[in-house]
């Protein structure tokens, strides 16, 4: 039995496809199914499932996943420890990360981390849906807001501020909120990967509700920004999102006398799975990279 048998294995079923795994593995699709078929030869059992549309485990692949995947885990851990002895950070690093703030701050602080670590490989995947690190193979996920994961310990690199934010054309048209009540006569830009379309704010007489009409539902920081900026609506944005907008006057800060709840830049890794020295020293770079408080704010 290979090791590279078991790695791709471990591959095809995070990645979901062996196109998908081939991609993550740099190798051609015929040498993925080639190691799949010298594994499952060597245990006299199949482990996958596969047919045009669909690739699914066997019961004897689900067995097989669990070991598997320590395998796996311990010899990528094995070789950063050596590395790490040497005094070097290397070896594989795989990252997902919010689509808008990966490109906006973790890119620009990722470069000097890759930079002076040149022997670390990162994958980077940026994408705003909640994904189960597990799973799905990953090191560490960069997110912002609540983890409602309770199989991730997260660490915090940055707070982070909301605000309500329009275009001052939108403010000039329809008026200037200055309630929590006034908000609802206005058109709201959502957030659909919340799973609400409302705003929430916190008073001193506690927990107030905003059912504001409904103008954009979009799952996209960017194009949240840019929808205020065209003047369709108001929208309840970060401050790493809207911050330059604001600088620059595109965009109007709202106060309408009650704040909302503080979140935070966070990462956070797979509970069960000890934390690799790469993990942790680009945690600290990040903490370092943002500041406190965050250079956007």
């Amino acid at each position: 039995m290979k090791l590279d048998g078991i790695t791709t294995f471990v591959a095809v079923v995070e990645a979901g496809s062996i196109s998908a795994a081939a991609r993550r593995l740099h190798l051609s699709k015929s040498v993925v199914s080639e190691r799949l078929a010298e594994l499952e030869r060597s245990l006299g059992a199949p482990l996958l499932h596969r047919t045009t549309r669909a690739l699914s485990v066997t019961e004897d692949g689900a067995t097989f996943l669990e070991r598997a995947i320590r395998i796996v885990r311990e010899v990528e851990e094995a070789t950063s420890t050596l590395a790490e002895r040497r005094g070097t950070l290397a070896g594989p690093l795989r990252l997902s990360a919010p689509v808008t703030f990966g490109r906006l701050h973790l890119g620009p602080a990722l470069y000097p981390f890759l930079l002076r670590h040149p022997a670390i490989e990162l994958t980077l995947d940026l994408d705003d849906r909640r994904i189960d690190a597990a799973a799905e193979g990953y090191d560490g996920v960069v997110r912002h807001g609540p983890l409602v994961a309770s199989r991730l310990i997260a660490w915090r690199l940055a707070s982070s501020r909301r605000v309500l934010v329009a275009a001052p054309d939108y403010l000039a048209r329809h008026g200037t909120p200055a309630t929590a009540a006034a908000l609802e006569a206005h058109r709201g830009i959502f957030y659909t990967y919340r799973g609400i379309d409302d705003w929430r704010f916190r008073s001193t007489e506690g927990s107030v509700v905003v059912r504001a009409r409904f103008g954009l539902r979009v799952n996209n920081g960017d194009m949240m920004r840019d929808a205020a900026i065209a003047g369709l609506g108001i929208a309840l944005l970060p401050k790493f999102i809207a911050g330059a907008a604001i600088r620059a006057g595109t965009l109007t800060a709202i106060d309408i006398g009650v704040g909302v709840d503080e979140e935070f830049i966070m990462i956070a890794h797979p509970d069960g799975r000890r934390p690799s020295a790469k993990l942790r020293a680009l945690a600290a770079h990040l903490r370092a990279t943002f500041g406190d408080p965050p250079y956007w704010e």
